[in-house]
């Protein structure tokens, strides 16, 4: 497994924008498929972006198509999440998660396949 660290929430008004960053604590992470999930209060996780461990695939929420980024820079153990033309109903816990995958390319959709979780940064888009 590997510990994640989430930052880059916080408040913004609807059509803003926001940068989350998520910060893995151990080499080899370019063997990690890497996702973002999130939970929104009353509901249930879910997935937001997924980007294989060789940055080629990405895979997005329908609700999210054409507004989020997702990125990773292996170098530096990271993953990015460029969210812009935020709404209300993108606020919510943001989760970075990641899975060990040396040898596929895919991206896995549900959270249980996803051994490792961050503690979770607050985005509110609110006027």
């Amino acid at each position: 497994q590997v510990q994640l660290v989430e930052s880059g929430g916080g408040l913004v008004q609807p059509g803003g924008s926001l940068r989350l960053s998520c910060t893995a604590s151990r080499g080899a992470f370019g063997a990690f498929v890497m996702g973002w999930f999130r939970q929104a209060p009353g509901k249930g996780r879910e997935f937001v972006a997924g980007l294989s461990r060789t940055g080629r695939n990405t895979n997005y929420a329908d609700s999210v198509k054409g507004r989020f980024t997702i990125s990773r820079d292996n170098a530096k153990s990271s993953v990015n999440l460029q969210m812009n033309s935020l709404k209300p109903e993108d606020t919510a816990v943001y989760y970075c998660a990641a899975k060990f995958q040396p040898f596929e390319d895919t991206i896995p959709r549900d959270e249980v396949d996803y051994p490792s979780w961050g503690q979770g940064t607050q985005v509110t888009v609110s006027s």
